[in-house]
C-alpha cells in the first residue's frame, strides 16, 4: 500500500531501524532516534542495492518518488544509479572546486602580488563587495554573459558607472585566466560590449588656470586646525605634486634630508622615483621627523588611530572637505598634478619632457628609454626650488607671473 503524508509524520520510532515500504523499491527508514531517510532497493547487474534519496522532512514524498523515478529510469537505460549518483556528487565538488571565487583568489595571489598595494586592494574590495555574493559560488565555466550583465547592473544602479565599467573588466580578467589554466572553455564577456553606457572619465578638480585661487587656496591650507600630521602633509603635496597615495605612504628610510631627496617606487608603474626637495620641502620634513621619525613602523605620515599604519587614503580630501574646499569643483590632492603640469610649463617656461619626468610618467626618448630616474635630474632639482618659491609668492598674493610667451 503506498504511503501517505499523514502515515509518514505519525510514524513513531521504535528500539530497532524499521521501514515503511512505498511502490517500485522506495522506502523510508525509521531510526530509533526518529530521523527518517527515505532509500530505494534495486538490482543492477543481479546485484541487489540500496540508494539514499534524501531525509525526511527536508525531501517529502513526492520529491522523493521523483526521484525514484529518475533513478528507475537510469536502470531502464542500463545505468546504475547509484554510479550516477557518485558521478554528480564528483562533478559537483570539481566545479565547487574551479567556482569563480576561487579562481578570482588564485588569479589575485598570480597575476596581482607585483602591482601596488593599493590597486590591488581596490580590485579585491570590488570583487568582494559586487561580484562574489552573486557570482563567487558558480562554477566559472558555467557563467554566462546574462549572468555578468546583471551584476554589471546593480553596481550601476547605484550610480557609480565607473566601478561596474572596472568590475567587467575584472571578471573578464578572470575568466580568462580561467581559460588558461583549463577551468572554462568560454569567455562571454566580449558579447557585454555596449551593454553599459559609456563611462566618460572627469578629470581631477583643480584650479589649474586661475593662480589667485591657486594662492587663496594655499592660504587656507596654512589656516587647517586639524592634526600636525595631516597638516603637514597637505602643505607638502602641492610643493612634490606627487599622487597622494604616495605622499600617505612616505617613509623615513626613503628620504634623506641631507641630500634633500626622496626616491621610492612609483605605485602605477613600479619603476624607481626620484623626488628632489625643496627648501621648504626639507624644512616641513625636519619638524615632522621630530613627531613620527622614532616610530618603529617607518610612516611618514601615520594613521590617525594607531602609528603603525599610514594616513588614511581619505584624509587630504576630508581635510580640503573641513577648510570649506569643495572636492568635486575646485580641488583634490590629486589635482595638484595638473596644477603643476600647467604652471610650470606655461607660467615658469619649463619643457614638458622634464615636467613629465618629475610627475613619474613614461616619456620615451630616441633611445626608447620610457622613464629614467635622475634624467633632467640637475634641471628637475632647480625647478621643484622654483615651484616651492613661486607658490610661497602665489600664497603671499604677489604679482603674479605672466604666461610664458603672452603678449
Amino acid at each position: 500500500m503506498p504511503l501517505t503524508d499523514t502515515a509518514i509524520r505519525n510514524a513513531k520510532p521504535g528500539p530497532k531501524p524499521a521501514k515503511l515500504s512505498d511502490e517500485k523499491g522506495l522506502f523510508l527508514l525509521i531510526h530509533p532516534n526518529g530521523s527518517k531517510y527515505w532509500r530505494l532497493k534495486y538490482r543492477f547487474l543481479g546485484v541487489e542495492k540500496v540508494l539514499a534519496l534524501g531525509v525526511y522532512p527536508e525531501v517529502g514524498l513526492k520529491l522523493a518518488r521523483d526521484r525514484r523515478d529518475a533513478a528507475r529510469a537510469h536502470l531502464a537505460d542500463g545505468r546504475d544509479p547509484g554510479a550516477v549518483k557518485q558521478a554528480e556528487k564528483a562533478r559537483a565538488c570539481a566545479l565547487a572546486a574551479d567556482s569563480f571565487e576561487v579562481v578570482a583568489r588564485d588569479w589575485i595571489q598570480r597575476h596581482l602580488a607585483t602591482k601596488a598595494t593599493s590597486h590591488r586592494d581596490k580590485v579585491v574590495r570590488r570583487l568582494e563587495r559586487d561580484v562574489f555574493p552573486y557570482l563567487g559560488r558558480r562554477p566559472v565555466a558555467e557563467i554566462t554573459a546574462p549572468d555578468i550583465l546583471a551584476v554589471l547592473r546593480r553596481i550601476d544602479a547605484r550610480g557609480v558607472l565607473e566601478t561596474a565599467h572596472r568590475a567587467q573588466q575584472n571578471i573578464g580578467q578572470v575568466i580568462r585566466y580561467a581559460i588558461l589554466t583549463g577551468r572554462a572553455t568560454n569567455d562571454p564577456t566580449p558579447a557585454l560590449r555596449g551593454a553599459l553606457p559609456a563611462y566618460v572619465p572627469q578629470h581631477m578638480a583643480s584650479p589649474a588656470d586661475d593662480p589667485a585661487a591657486v594662492g587663496a587656496i594655499l592660504r587656507s591650507l596654512d589656516a587647517f586646525k586639524g592634526g600636525p600630521v595631516v597638516a603637514a602633509a597637505i602643505k607638502l603635496l602641492p610643493m612634490l605634486f606627487c599622487r597622494p597615495g604616495e605622499l600617505r605612504t612616505m617613509r623615513w628610510e626613503q628620504v634623506n634630508l641631507e641630500t634633500a631627496e626622496w626616491r621610492y617606487i612609483v605605485s602605477k608603474t613600479g619603476t624607481d622615483h626620484l623626488v628632489p626637495l625643496s627648501h621648504q620641502a626639507v624644512a616641513l620634513l625636519t619638524d615632522l621627523r621630530l613627531l613620527t621619525g622614532h616610530l618603529p613602523a617607518g610612516w611618514v605620515f601615520i594613521g590617525g588611530r594607531t602609528p603603525t599604519q599610514p594616513m588614511s587614503d581619505a584624509a587630504i580630501n576630508a581635510a580640503y572637505r573641513r577648510l570649506g574646499i569643495d572636492t568635486k569643483t575646485e580641488l583634490t590632492g590629486h589635482g595638484w598634478r595638473s596644477v603643476a603640469r600647467t604652471f610650470l610649463h606655461e607660467r615658469l617656461g619649463y619643457e614638458p619632457a622634464v615636467i613629465e619626468h618629475q610627475l613619474a610618467h613614461a616619456v620615451p626618448d630616441s633611445l626608447g628609454t620610457a622613464y629614467n630616474r635622475t634624467r633632467f635630474i640637475a634641471t628637475r632639482r632647480k625647478m621643484m626650488q622654483e615651484w616651492s618659491d613661486y607658490l610661497d609668492k602665489l600664497k603671499a598674493g604677489a604679482e603674479i607671473i605672466p604666461i610664458r610667451g603672452a603678449a
